[in-house]
This record gives C-alpha cells, sequence and structure tokens, in this order.
C-alpha cells in the first residue's frame, strides 16, 4: 500500500479523517453556544475524558463550528506550568481587539481594553508569568483591585458587553483545564455565573481529565449548575468501524470485518489508538482487503510507536517510586483499584502511599472515581507498565 495516500494520522491533536461519534455532543454545544448569542441562558460545557479519546480535536472541531456560525472564539491550553490570569489575558485583548473594530461595539470594547489593562497591572506581582500588551490606559477603579475573583468576573463582563452590542458572543475554548490551580479554578467560575447572571454572551467551552468535574465542585459548590459535562469515551463498535473503514474507502481501500473486529479488539475503540492501528496495519498491507494478518503483524509496530511516544512521554515525567506505584497498580489489571489493594501490592501503609497518589493525579496520570478508588487517565497504561517494568517485584524488592 503507497504510505503517501495513507488516511489515518495519530498525532497529538491532529484531526482523523473521520471524526466519528462525536455529533451528538458537538450539537450540544452548537445550541449552547447559539442561545448565549442570542442572550438565552445555557450552561457552559466541560468535557472530561482520559487520554486519548479526542477532547482536543473535539474541542477544536467546535470552534470551527462556532466560527462558522460567526461567534468570536478564543483558544487556549492550560499547561502546568503557567497561571489562568496568564493564559486569559493574551486572549482576551484579542477578543477586545476584535469587537473594538466594530462600530457598535467599539466603545464597550475600548473600555474593555481599558479594564484588561488594570486587571494585568494588578496581578502582575502576584502572578509574574502575565504577559499581554497594554492598548489604552487602565481606568481607576475597573478590574485593579489585584483580587483574581472580583477582577476576573469585571473583565469578563466587558467582553460580554461588547460581545452583545455587537450581536455575537465571545466563546472560551479552554483545554487540560484539570491543571488549573483551585482557586484560580473557582475564580473563572466565580466570573462566568455573574456573566450568567447578567445574560451576557460569553461561555467557556473547556476539556479535561475526568478528575476536572470534581475539581470545579470543590472550587465552587455551584458548578454543577454552571456547567454540563459531557463525558467523551472510547468510540462504539459502529463508530469505531466508522473511523477506520470510511478513510479507507475514500482512498478506494477495504478493510475485511475480521480485520475491523481485530482491530477495534486491539484499541478498546479508543480514538488515537485507532489512528494508530490504521496507519500501520495500511503500511504493512500489501493490497485491498486488508486483512486480519495484516492487522496482527501491524500490532506490534502499533503498541511499539505507542510505547515510544504516547506512553512512553508520560513515563519519563515520574519518579522512580511514582513508576514503583503504578506498576503495582498495573499487577492488579486495568482498575480502577481500591487504594487499599495497592498498598497491599507494595506492602505499604495507605497513609504512607498518600503524597505519591496526590502527585501522581497532579501530573495527570491517575485520577479517583469515587472516594478511595484509584484509576488510570491514559488507556491501556496498566500493559505499557508491565512490558516497561517487566522484573518489577525484584525493583521493588531492592527499593525496599
Amino acid at each position: 500500500m503507497d504510505p503517501i495516500t495513507n488516511p489515518y494520522c495519530p498525532g497529538a491533536g491532529s484531526p482523523p479523517p473521520e471524526l466519528a461519534g462525536r455529533d451528538k455532543v458537538r450539537e450540544q454545544v452548537r445550541v449552547a453556544v447559539e442561545r448565549i448569542r442570542r442572550g438565552n441562558p445555557a450552561k457552559s460545557c466541560l468535557m472530561v475524558g482520559l487520554r486519548g479519546v479526542g477532547k482536543t480535536v473535539l474541542l477544536e472541531k467546535m470552534r470551527q463550528d462556532a466560527e462558522g456560525a460567526r461567534v468570536l472564539t478564543l483558544r487556549a491550553e492550560a499547561p502546568e506550568s503557567r497561571s489562568l490570569p496568564a493564559i486569559l489575558a493574551p486572549q482576551l485583548r484579542i477578543a477586545l481587539l476584535k469587537l473594538s473594530r466594530i462600530e457598535s461595539a467599539k466603545a464597550l470594547a475600548e473600555k474593555g481594553l481599558r479594564a484588561l489593562a488594570g486587571f494585568a497591572r494588578a496581578l502582575k506581582v502576584k502572578y509574574g508569568d502575565i504577559e499581554v500588551g497594554l492598548d489604552f490606559e487602565p481606568e481607576p477603579g475597573l478590574a485593579d483591585n489585584g483580587e483574581l475573583e472580583g477582577d476576573l468576573a469585571a473583565v469578563f463582563e466587558e467582553v460580554g458587553r461588547a460581545a452583545r452590542d455587537a450581536r455575537t458572543a465571545a466563546v472560551l475554548f479552554l483545554d487540560e483545564l484539570q491543571y488549573v490551580e483551585e482557586k484560580q479554578l473557582a475564580a473563572l467560575i466565580s466570573a462566568l455565573h455573574r456573566c450568567s447572571q447578567l445574560r451576557l454572551p460569553i461561555t467557556v467551552v473547556g476539556a479535561g481529565l475526568p478528575q476536572l468535574r470534581g475539581r470545579t465542585g470543590d472550587a465552587k459548590s455551584y458548578a454543577e449548575r454552571l456547567f454540563d459535562f459531557p463525558t467523551i469515551g472510547p468510540l462504539s463498535r459502529d463508530d469505531a468501524e466508522a473511523a477506520i473503514v470510511k478513510p479507507a474507502r475514500n482512498e478506494h481501500v477495504e478493510f475485511t470485518s475480521a480485520a475491523v473486529d481485530e482491530i477495534v479488539s486491539q484499541t478498546h475503540g479508543y480514538p488515537y489508538f485507532l489512528q494508530e492501528w490504521g496507519k500501520h496495519s495500511w503500511d504493512i498491507a500489501q493490497q485491498s482487503p486488508i486483512t486480519e494478518t495484516d492487522v496482527l503483524a501491524a500490532s506490534r509496530q502499533a503498541i511499539a510507536a505507542l510505547d515510544e511516544s504516547f506512553f512512553r512521554v508520560r513515563f519519563d515525567r515520574l519518579t522512580p517510586t511514582e513508576k514503583t506505584y503504578l506498576r503495582a497498580m498495573a499487577e492488579l489489571g486495568e482498575g480502577p483499584h481500591r487504594s487499599g489493594d495497592i498498598a497491599v501490592k507494595l506492602g505499604r501503609s495507605v497513609t504512607s502511599l498518600g503524597p505519591i497518589r496526590s502527585s501522581l493525579i497532579s501530573k495527570g496520570m491517575i485520577w479517583s472515581p469515587t472516594h478511595g478508588d484509584t484509576a488510570f487517565t491514559v488507556p491501556l497504561f496498566d500493559e505499557f507498565m508491565k512490558r516497561i517494568m517487566p522484573n518489577w517485584k525484584r525493583v521493588r524488592s531492592d527499593a525496599e
């Protein structure tokens, strides 16, 4: 098969050739954005799911959908190392500059830029990573108290008022929100709540790991009434088949039913893994149709590729004790697992393992589906841990 025409594209945030199984949540967000644009109430949306389910791709597709409806969109990612004000300030400036070019919104947009200037100056001492161009001098008393929750709400209000006068909405598409520190997340929720009370057309469509749902509730008790939390999971059998078969068919190539069954079985329907298996099955096949034998041969290459990139990049960030903790989890299976069972595997007390568990949660490697339970955030990571640390019992003995 010609590798140049291979339609599959495994990669971080790379859009698949067929975005299967996500129409319902796209429509949910489309309706919410349009309601907000018209001044009607609607909840913001925070998508939650494991790594590899396509949240980032879906977030970008939703942003494109909104832009197609002439909505003002902003896009940002929340890495572990940056504050929320530093992430939001440049995007809010871009939004306000765009709104200032619309005559009906010009005055309010310029007021918003003055608010943003006061916001950045007042919070620069506390959040030293804020870097944003200042197009106007601050207006005394406007978003300049140096208190994030109130100041951010004031800036959001000005953006919302300008967007309303421009007959549009401002929608922030924010990825990796699980990394936002709790007080900063509380400020974001409070600002959205205030704008919702005022029926201002500004909202957030976000994405994060499963722990994001619980973290928003911890930050503000009313978060569950402000957000919808659609779970983005693996694809159904039919949607997984569509993700594999349709791109190949567009290139006049077919898969046998047995080949599709094997890919779905190996990948558990996770979109990123489907792309990896599709790519390697295509490259290894000699002709159409691609067979189960081709897929079985390609599986070795797909697993090796995942081990060296998707899995390894996360593994390399871990300390030796964190790796041992995850290896003990893997020994118990896919999960979730009780913290006490993991402690038994390690021959330690649950309380002594608390700091390691907390560190792994903060790094986005594990999460707690229910109190006392622990699960991997990366699908199939248990199998990887067994491959990368086959002599776990000996390593554990050495550590002891």
